[in-house]
């Protein structure tokens, strides 16, 4: 398992990306400033910008603009095998979702620890 991505969930994305990209200085390798997701070069590591209502639609979570207990962070793994993980990871999390095939080149399943912090896990496929 391999830490790749911090996922900021935003609820002003484009402004967001502009400040990443031209106040920080970041450099963007996926995405746009009109768009609802980008990955930033930030060393070691990918800070990634995610539209934060898609991604509670993504884990079927209900979403407001005013709910300040939505999520604002994901912690993304990449691993071998998502659906190997999660037959080990099976009775040791209980999972928000189960692995899915997503259109933009990933599978991915997520979960949350101990301390409410979202958790996503995937590997890349082949792009629908």
């Amino acid at each position: 398992m391999e830490l790749t991505h911090t996922r900021l969930l935003v609820d002003c994305f484009k402004e967001c990306f502009i400040f990443y990209r031209d106040v920080m200085g970041l450099e963007p390798i996926w995405g746009t400033e009109e768009g609802r997701y980008a990955d930033f070069n930030a060393g070691n590591t990918t800070l990634a910008l995610f539209d934060r209502k898609s991604m509670a639609e993504a884990i079927n979570e209900s979403y407001s603009v005013d709910d300040h207990f939505n999520d604002r962070t994901v912690i993304v793994f990449q691993v071998n095998d998502v659906d190997k993980s999660f037959l080990e990871l099976k009775g040791k999390v209980n999972f928000i979702s189960e692995p899915v095939s997503r259109q933009y080149g990933i599978r991915s399943l997520n979960f949350r620890d101990p301390a409410g912090n979202l958790i996503e896990l995937y590997h890349e496929i082949p792009m629908e």
